[in-house]
């Protein structure tokens, strides 16, 4: 199931996980779910639609396992493994900090330039009259 969404965008990883009829599938979405949450969580500034996210790394270890006995016919017992796994998820956005404040430098000379010809027009009318 991690393979499936191994570098894919947050949003298709989620669909992804959606419409799979295995049963880890909705375990896997829950704990996409909240990493995303925790990536809002520490960049409060940021508009997750603008950062493009993608599930960067996904890896499912062996975590502990619970030694059980069965009793089993004769007087013997029989072992019972109930294994659990650890899953770990890390997003990735695709801008840079760097890409984004050159963005915002852009957004900001545009800004400026369309103010100083709303100056010129203003001042021609002005001159008009």
């Amino acid at each position: 199931m991690a393979d499936l969404v191994r570098e894919e965008e947050v949003n298709k990883a989620l669909d992804i996980l959606k419409f799979t009829p295995m049963s880890a599938s909705k375990y896997l979405e829950k704990l996409l779910l909240s990493a995303i949450s925790n990536w809002q969580n520490k960049n409060e500034g940021v508009r997750i639609e603008d950062s493009h996210l993608l599930v960067s790394e996904i890896r499912v270890d062996q975590g502990r396992t619970l030694k059980r006995f069965r009793p089993a016919p004769q007087g013997r017992a029989h072992r019972i493994r109930k294994r659990s796994n650890h899953v770990t998820v890390i997003l990735e956005s695709t801008i840079t900090e760097g890409a984004a404040k050159e963005s915002t430098k852009k957004e900001t000379v545009n800004a400026e330039t369309e103010n100083k010809e709303i100056v010129k027009n203003n001042i021609e009318k002005q001159t008009e009259n």
